[in-house]
């Protein structure tokens, strides 16, 4: 199938109307786990051969400063059930955007978790501290995020540390965030970075894999996974232009537990 299932019902669900209505946000939204279905679509869907993100019923979102204002109760209503929002990176920089996304998102219902862009020119431990400076512990929030990615583009650091020094600068900030929050952190990571730099090894964390031509399972051979970012070209009802999209691995019974289970 060319197209994902749920886009094909996002495309009959905007012909019988279009966007879904955002409801009234409840004073107990923040921790509700009710899952709404995809309305979404995709402009550039992949071919996933019987293994797409179809599979999956939780879906989601990630965004920044980069990315245009989001209509956080209608993406809500349109089945954009969680978001994790960029809070910092490296050691000074902090997402303008932060704040008014994580209250926005929160409020209309979406579980929101924050994320760290780690910066390789920096000690773990320093990243760490500017990160929880800027991010509140707020109930029902998703774990933490750490963003590991090279930064071939960037003005200022371009270096790709070796393995084991990579791994000892990141466990820090992920033992220094996991003891702040009471929660293990989510690793985001991409299929390069992964690889070459053996970032499996990296203890007491769950990871968000991105894989957009491929099933984590053939991209992340023998990797379990918790996220998964399928798509950077999600066209999404409350989000201006091309969004990206994200599921979660499980049912809904699963979500819920899970959240339950990363409750701090």
């Amino acid at each position: 199938m060319k197209h994902a299932l749920f886009l094909a019902l996002a495309l009959t669900l905007a012909a019988c109307g279009g966007p879904r209505a955002p409801r009234e946000p409840q004073a107990d939204a923040v921790l509700s786990a009710t899952v709404t279905a995809p309305n979404f679509g995709d402009a550039a869907p992949h071919d996933w051969d019987g293994r797409g993100p179809d599979r999956q019923v939780v879906h989601g979102t990630d965004t920044s400063r980069f990315q245009p204002q989001v209509d956080w109760p209608t993406a809500r209503a349109n089945g954009i059930n969680f978001a994790f929002i960029k809070a910092t990176e490296g050691g000074d920089l902090l997402d303008p955007a932060f704040k008014t996304n994580w209250r926005a998102a929160r409020s209309a219902g979406v579980r929101a978790g924050a994320y760290h862009f780690w910066y390789h020119c920096r000690p773990g431990n320093e990243q760490a501290r500017w990160f929880i400076s800027h991010v509140p512990r707020s109930p029902g929030a998703l774990p933490p995020v750490l963003d590991l990615e090279w930064t071939p583009f960037s003005p200022t650091c371009t270096r790709r540390p070796p393995t084991e020094e990579l791994l000892r600068e990141a466990q820090s900030f992920i033992d220094i965030v996991a003891r702040h929050y009471g929660q293990r952190p989510l690793v985001y990571v991409s299929p390069d970075i992964f690889k070459e730099r053996e970032l499996w090894r990296l203890q007491g964390v769950e990871f968000w894999l991105r894989s957009v031509a491929g099933h984590p399972s053939r991209v992340y051979p023998a990797h379990a996974w918790a996220f998964w970012q399928y798509s950077g070209t999600g066209l999404i009802p409350g989000i201006p232009g091309k969004a990206d999209l994200n599921a979660f691995h499980g049912s809904v019974r699963d979500w819920q537990e899970w959240l339950a289970r990363r409750a701090p």
